[in-house]
């Protein structure tokens, strides 16, 4: 299968309520589409993790982003342009989403993806995929294919083919929260 039927296997999942595993600019990814309230805690039912504990979404571009966020402040384009790591920004009002998506104050994590799997995705399904690492809560992410656990890929609806030959380290994103006054927090490194 090449890259681009599973792509658009994927995209049809996601269209239809379904869960996917899939390829990140981090690590492997378990998500859904991030509007579909019930898609997104069924993903919070799979990984066995409280609806207390926002999930973050990936999106393909800053047009996107903008239609999911309330406000972007001009500190979030500074950092996007000055990262080095793949990003995630925590944003003060999510909009269009999924209500379980957002923390109890309205926030929401999103990351712009520039990884070229997951930002074609993000492009051909045309809203944010929710994007959490494929572990069950507590235990560590997979960072490849191959650590992904059997439990988690039965529990999918479509998993990717693309990169599971690929044995190397990846990490999670780093966080920054920033707040209502503009000011930033780094809660994850």
């Amino acid at each position: 299968m090449n890259v681009q039927e599973d792509i658009k296997n994927a995209v049809e999942t996601l269209r239809k309520g379904g869960i996917i595993i899939y390829p990140t600019d981090t690590v492997w990814g378990i998500g859904c589409d991030a509007t579909n309230e019930e898609a997104v805690r069924r993903v919070y039912s799979i990984k066995q993790r409280s609806d207390s504990k926002a999930m973050i979404c990936l999106t393909d571009s800053a047009d996107r982003l903008q239609r999911y966020v309330r406000n972007v402040p001009e500190v979030a384009w500074q950092i996007a342009e000055l990262a080095v790591k793949p990003t995630t920004v925590i944003f003060n009002q999510g909009v269009n989403l999924a209500p379980s998506l957002l923390a109890e104050d309205g926030s929401v994590g999103m990351r712009i993806t520039n990884e070229a799997f997951s930002k074609e995705l993000c492009y051909r399904f045309q809203k944010p995929i929710v994007s959490t690492s494929v572990n069950i809560s507590g235990q560590p992410a997979a960072q490849n294919f191959c650590d992904i656990s059997e439990q988690l890929l039965q529990a999918a609806d479509y998993v990717c083919f693309s990169r599971r030959q690929e044995k190397k380290p990846h990490t999670p994103s780093s966080i920054i929260k920033i707040g209502k006054g503009g000011e930033v927090e780094i809660v994850r490194r």
